[in-house]
């Protein structure tokens, strides 16, 4: 079955980017297009789709005042921003308002594509440079807190392979399934493989969760 999707942003050019970008999946169906919160709501009214992708900044009604009322009377559809903020005050607010999905609009479109099909299968995702930017305010309040100022660096093997270690260590500098295939000469397929094991394992939803657990416990480095 196909993840039926709405595009909201106020900008026509990067709209149709968007767009050609699902098109090529085809897996994904762009049911409908629109350029303000307040459009947003009658085309889920009408379509109900599976995810709805939000321009934070648009007239009439934004992005997040959108996703409150989409979460609020389609529970079912999934709401993913767009931005070009990437502080975490504006996370924060879109998630705590309910978007289960947070992206820059300089992402690439493997970020789109992960994005989207991540959120539809009820998971959540963050941008690689929001995850990171989140991880190193998480490790500089935990300094702060416990008073320390430098990590020790605990390879967890007693739970994820090697390899696992080493996916999950680049994962905390932010990087895409792409780049970390990149990095360590491996297809983005195994990759994929590589960070549902290590969720599993760690008993997480998600990576950017898998990250947190991990800096927590001094597994990886955050630059």
């Amino acid at each position: 079955m196909k993840t039926s999707i709405i595009i909201i942003d106020d900008h026509q050019l990067f709209r149709e980017g968007v767009k050609r970008i699902l098109d090529f999946e085809s897996s994904f169906y762009v049911v409908a297009e629109g350029d303000d919160g307040s459009e947003a709501m009658d085309l889920v009214s009408t379509h109900k789709p599976d995810v709805v992708i939000l321009d934070i900044n648009m007239q009439n009604m934004n992005g997040i005042e959108a996703t409150k009322m989409l979460v609020n009377r389609y529970p079912e559809t999934k709401v993913i921003i767009l931005s070009i903020h990437d502080d975490e005050n504006h996370v924060q607010h879109a998630l705590k308002t309910g978007a289960q999905g947070y992206l820059l609009k300089e992402m690439d479109a493997d970020a789109l594509i992960d994005a989207v099909r991540v959120v539809a299968e009820g998971g959540s995702y963050l941008h690689p440079k929001v995850t990171h930017n989140l991880v190193k305010e998480y490790r500089r309040l935990a300094t702060d807190r416990d008073s320390v100022h430098a990590v020790e660096i605990r390879r967890p093997l007693h739970l994820l392979t090697r390899r696992e270690c080493e996916v999950l260590q680049i994962l905390a500098y932010g990087k895409s399934n792409r780049v970390i295939g990149e990095t360590l000469y491996i297809s983005e397929k195994t990759v994929k493989n590589h960070v549902t094991n290590i969720l599993q394992k760690m008993e997480v939803n998600d990576r950017t969760q898998a990250v947190v657990l991990a800096i927590k416990n001094g597994w990886v480095e955050v630059k």
